[in-house]
């Protein structure tokens, strides 16, 4: 039996680097694939009570892997990024005069800078999170990926469902839905419906 790749001690770290930056990049891409084919409006528009949006998602994400790959690593990405200090939420409102082709060119620049940052620099590279206190401010270009990942993965899992409540598209990328073929979509959600009402009926008990 050949020995476990993970466990290996001959593990390269140029090797991890390339696996944690390809799992950036599904994520990345996961998100952009949720914004294809929508106008300004439904790309902006509001789709929670909290006020999220496609764009926003979008656009919010690329912003912090500007920040995390460029400022953190003494790599400031060269245009200008929302004030989030003035502004918590600037980053997820694009503004009006601003296209939605501007905004995702912005966003395609953003994670170019990112990309240059992560193949120039060693896992084990050491930057300063400003944003953060304390200890914990000290990161490696291995945790602030792992960080990335973290956040552009919850991001697009926020915009698989926004996407489908939106307009009913789902899938994972445009040549692999990851979803079984043949489905009978309709009885599948009558199906989910009737266990939901059956447990309610189950925890409410016996009445007298």
């Amino acid at each position: 039996m050949g020995s476990d790749p993970v466990k290996s001690d001959t593990l390269r770290t140029d090797t991890v680097k390339d696996d944690l930056h390809r799992y950036l990049h599904g994520a990345r891409d996961a998100l952009r694939f949720k914004i294809d084919g929508l106008g300004e409006l439904d790309a902006r528009r509001s789709l929670t009570p909290t006020g999220l949006s496609l764009l926003g998602l979008v656009h919010h994400t690329a912003v912090c892997a500007a920040e995390h790959f460029g400022v953190v690593f003494d790599r400031p990405f060269p245009e200008p990024t929302p004030d989030v200090d003035a502004d918590p939420h600037a980053d997820f409102v694009v503004p009006p005069e601003v296209s939605l082709d501007d905004a995702l060119a912005y966003v395609d620049r953003a994670w170019a800078h990112a990309d240059a940052t992560i193949e120039a620099l060693a896992l084990d590279a050491e930057g300063t999170v400003p944003w953060w206190s304390g200890p914990r401010a000290r990161v490696t270009l291995h945790q602030a990926l792992v960080h990335m990942i973290a956040e552009a993965h919850r991001h697009a899992g926020h915009a698989d469902v926004l996407r489908e409540g939106l307009d009913g598209s789902a899938g994972l990328r445009p040549d692999s839905t990851n979803l079984p073929e043949g489905m009978d979509w309709d009885e599948h959600v009558a199906r989910v419906d009737r266990v939901a009402r059956e447990a309610a009926d189950r925890s409410v008990g016996p009445t007298a």
